[in-house]
């Protein structure tokens, strides 16, 4: 038995707190905040409830498998649905179009909204589950800076399927070959954004992230999305792992580049092994300040933040879904405003979620919790003040448009977050919500391993140091951590 200490409560955290518990470690976990989940958490006014980090859930097995592997039934701690409509999508020119958990639906509405061809639109559904099962091994349940995970025989399987992976293609120029309707392009262009990156930059391979929505299903959560860190944490305490809520650490003590304890304001603490779910910024410039810095990592581009706005609203809207998304008419330009220019385009792409159309407690009767995430870039100095107050102006006055009625007259309740605010609440760099871009085809193998040898008995998890971002890729990264800690301890 190890005693592990873990920074930060994050999704990452909690996965690899309760993988180690169950091998019969003793587990220490340090959160500033006085609540499990990182961004995983929820905001509360007027009678209104929201989630107020993600708001979509796939791969729920990832998290079932955490209850299974502690010997636990996941439906005594949780449950969830899936969702029979996956989103509702807008246009400027009065297109509509509805998209629903069974791909031949799907595919059938793209084809009648937007003129495709049905059997186009099933052909690259199949098409991107079958290239998802190539590299899932690689990309969610392996360390890419293993040696072993590029010469085993799943690995010969991906060589030998390169051509079809779209390495060499951007995500744009893929789906722009593939379709004739721009709207088309533009629906699966925006999965990009799923890791916080930019569609006419990102490798085609990330093509592959619409398949978790449309061939394993989008799902919802009782209780909403809170109830998942929730859940883990309860898990976690009775498996003995021991919580220290309102503690922040402010140093990875260390010992000829070999981690030994963390630091916090309540004092310092020794152990075996660290694990830190800490963006990897913050981490090595606050945390490990006194441990050479990888300067090339550290200089990455920063993912996309976002604003996100929080209003109750004292009507319901039957043309909205559970999820929900405006389109910008210049889709190029608002990506350009975001990693070049680093400010937001006027007509930006609006994702709306309603967790009430669901969870009907999370708003008064006759009302609706909106919670509304445009992209913006992470925080680089910008004037935020007034780049919240013009994106509230514009984002009032697109959904005013397109629903036919003035929506702030039906605002009652109102919160927001922004990169400061989710930069201080988080610690992750400039409020990025994914760490470093995804925009060139080699990102998912410069991103910072789970493990380096140059500070042994240190190990990280979290969307950071995994390709991609969200609950599962989160939860995954926490695996891989957890299996090279079996592996190397």
């Amino acid at each position: 038995m190890s005693k592990i200490g873990i920074v930060g409560s994050g999704m990452g955290s909690l996965g690899f707190a309760i993988r180690s518990a169950v091998a019969g470690h003793q587990v220490s976990v340090f959160e500033a905040n006085s609540y499990p989940g990182g961004k995983l958490a929820q905001i509360e006014t007027n009678g209104f409830r929201f989630d107020a980090g993600p708001s979509l859930f796939t791969m729920p097995h990832l998290v079932d498998e955490l209850f299974t592997l502690a010997g636990k039934n996941p439906r005594d701690y949780f449950s969830y649905e899936r969702l029979p409509e996956i989103c509702r999508y807008f246009w400027e020119d009065g297109t509509r179009l509805q998209t629903n958990a069974a791909p031949a639906e799907t595919a059938a509405a793209i084809a009648s909204e937007l003129g495709e061809s049905e059997e186009n639109v099933a052909r690259f559904l199949r098409e991107i589950g079958e290239n998802y099962h190539i590299i899932s091994d690689l990309f969610l349940d392996n360390s890419l800076h293993s040696l072993s995970t590029w010469t085993g025989r799943k690995a010969l399987k991906g060589y030998l399927n390169i051509p079809r992976l779209g390495l060499f293609n951007t995500m744009h120029r893929s789906h722009a070959k593939r379709f004739t309707n721009p709207k088309t392009v533009q629906l699966f262009d925006r999965y990009a954004t799923y890791n916080g990156s930019d569609p006419y930059q990102t490798p085609a391979t990330l093509s592959i992230i619409p398949h978790l929505e449309y061939n394993i299903g989008a799902f919802f959560p009782k209780g909403g999305i809170i109830s998942i860190p929730r859940a883990l944490h309860r898990l976690a305490e009775e498996l003995g792992v021991d919580f220290h809520f309102n503690e922040k650490v402010y140093r990875i003590s260390t010992e000829n580049h070999t981690a030994t304890g963390l630091e916090t304001e309540k004092g310092n603490y020794t152990f075996d092994y660290i694990a830190c779910n800490a963006d990897i910024r913050p981490s090595y410039t606050k945390l490990l300040a006194q441990e050479p810095q990888p300067k090339k990592l550290l200089t990455q581009p920063k993912s996309s933040s976002g604003i996100i706005f929080y209003w109750g609203m004292d009507r319901s809207f039957n043309e909205l879904g559970v999820h929900n998304i405006f389109f910008s008419d210049d889709y190029q330009g608002e990506f350009k405003a975001i990693f070049e220019d680093q400010t937001i385009n006027d007509d930006p792409t609006i994702y709306l979620h309603i967790s009430s159309k669901v969870e009907k407690s999370d708003a008064p009767a006759g009302g609706e919790n909106w919670f509304i995430l445009m992209n913006v870039p992470a925080n680089e100095g910008q004037d935020w003040d007034a780049l919240v107050a013009r994106m509230r102006k514009n984002v009032i006055t697109k959904l005013s448009r397109n629903l036919g009625v003035d929506v702030e007259k039906h605002i009652v309740a109102e919160d927001y977050l922004d990169p400061r605010r989710i930069e201080a609440r988080t610690s992750s760099a400039g409020g990025a919500l994914y760490g470093n871009a995804s925009n060139n085809r080699f990102a998912a193998f410069l991103r910072h391993p789970n493990y380096r040898k140059a500070i042994k008995n240190l190990y990280w998890v979290g969307g950071s140091v995994h390709p991609g971002g969200g609950i599962p890729l989160c939860l995954s990264s926490a695996k891989v951590a957890a299996k090279l800690f079996a592996e190397n301890a």
